[in-house]
């Protein structure tokens, strides 16, 4: 029905949007459940192959969508969502906000040393992605770069198991080698802002990265891991780790506030 909404129009904004987070979010399922990319792509094909085969105006066409729309109308009016993934959680909010910027989508972790808040965030809709940390020390780091799997160097996810199941897999082991990575350095760097900050910390460092990087982000396996590196005079490093999990489902949802 997506390849449908695509080639025809079907759906309004908010049903669409809703139909794409649920696409996305039963992709990663799949994914998750041991399903390789090659078959989801041959039925992501074939579903485009069967939307074409079907004039927009027919009988079957009207009476699937209709169908959608009872299913996703009550979704796409939901105004939070939480995403479980094996180790962390994404947590979605496109409620509206005219004060200020507020996190969108989050994955809320703690690190040596420290605490982060990745995600999305603005005034409505899928934003800036950015990380906000707060070091115990009173540390502060003068940049960061986020640093994740190198989509054009690689066939798929780097998942050191040796022996573990997937499921129960450390984040730190859910990144490949070095020589398989790419980053993205953080383009902006400020004291975080309260609105941005967990309501029990009173400072912390805020940093934007690319529009591009939470692109790639939700172009990666659900399995995955990202890294955080925040860099401090002395060439000293800290890092913190973020699941991949249903980002892009989380994305595709916040989408659905900005139109």
């Amino acid at each position: 029905m997506t390849a449908a909404d695509a080639r025809c129009g079907l759906f309004s904004g908010p049903v669409g949007s809703a139909l794409a987070a649920a696409q996305a979010q039963a992709r990663g399922a799949a994914l998750r459940a041991g399903a390789d990319r090659a078959t989801l792509n041959a039925v992501a094909q074939r579903a485009a192959q069967k939307a074409g085969a079907v004039a927009c105006d027919s009988t079957d066409i009207d009476a699937a969508a209709s169908r959608v729309r009872t299913a996703f109308e009550g979704y796409a009016k939901l105004i939070k969502m939480d995403y479980p993934g094996d180790v962390s959680a994404w947590r979605a909010d496109r409620s509206s906000s005219s004060t200020g910027a507020r996190w969108r989508l989050t994955q809320d972790t703690r690190f040596d040393g420290g605490r982060m808040v990745f995600g999305l965030a603005g005034r409505a809709g899928a934003n800036r992605l950015m990380a906000v940390a707060n070091f115990s020390d009173g540390a502060q780091p003068y940049a960061a770069r986020l640093v994740l799997r190198d989509v054009n160097l690689t066939l798929g996810p780097y998942l050191d198991a040796r022996g573990d199941s997937l499921d129960r897999l450390p984040l730190t082991r859910r990144l490949p080698p070095t020589g398989a990575q790419t980053a993205y350095s953080a383009e902006a760097r400020s004291r975080a802002g309260l609105d941005l900050l967990p309501k029990d910390l009173k400072t912390g460092w805020a940093f934007r990265f690319p529009a591009e990087a939470a692109r790639t982000l939700s172009g990666l396996d659900p399995r995955e891991a990202v890294m955080v590196e925040f860099l401090f005079a002395g060439d000293a490093t800290r890092r913190a780790y973020v699941e991949v999990g249903d980002f892009a489902a989380g994305r595709a949802f916040l989408q659905t506030a900005s139109r």
